[in-house]
């Protein structure tokens, strides 16, 4: 008889729940999405269709991500991504059982755009 199996399932501790509960009272973030490592989501403030898009694409993203530092250094690990654009940014939190993606409206600036 061999080791009992691990469940695939990731449950959120009250840790999490507590960290969750924080960023999002940050007035500049518009949402949060937990997901795990196979790209499904887990928690999310976002409405659903907005959740599976940020959920398959981010995945996909921190998983090359990963790849990428550890091609270019086999002892370093990746621990965050910030995705910037014109909108907002998106910041990756990965993790060993799941991955955090936090979506925010970035910085308003007071000069006119090129």
């Amino acid at each position: 008889m061999g080791e009992p199996e691990k469940p695939t399932t990731v449950s959120i501790t009250n840790q999490v729940e507590q960290i969750l509960r924080r960023i999002g009272t940050n007035s500049k973030v518009e949402g949060v999405v937990v997901i795990n490592n196979e790209g499904i989501p887990i928690k999310s403030t976002l409405d659903s269709t907005s959740t599976v898009q940020y959920s398959a694409e981010i995945s996909q993203l921190a998983d090359r991500a990963k790849c990428l530092v550890r091609d270019l250094d086999p002892t370093n690990k990746l621990t965050f991504v910030r995705i910037a654009s014109k909108k907002h940014e998106i910041l990756v939190a990965p993790d060993i059982d799941y991955i955090m993606i936090v979506l925010q409206k970035t910085k308003k600036t007071g000069s006119a755009e090129d």
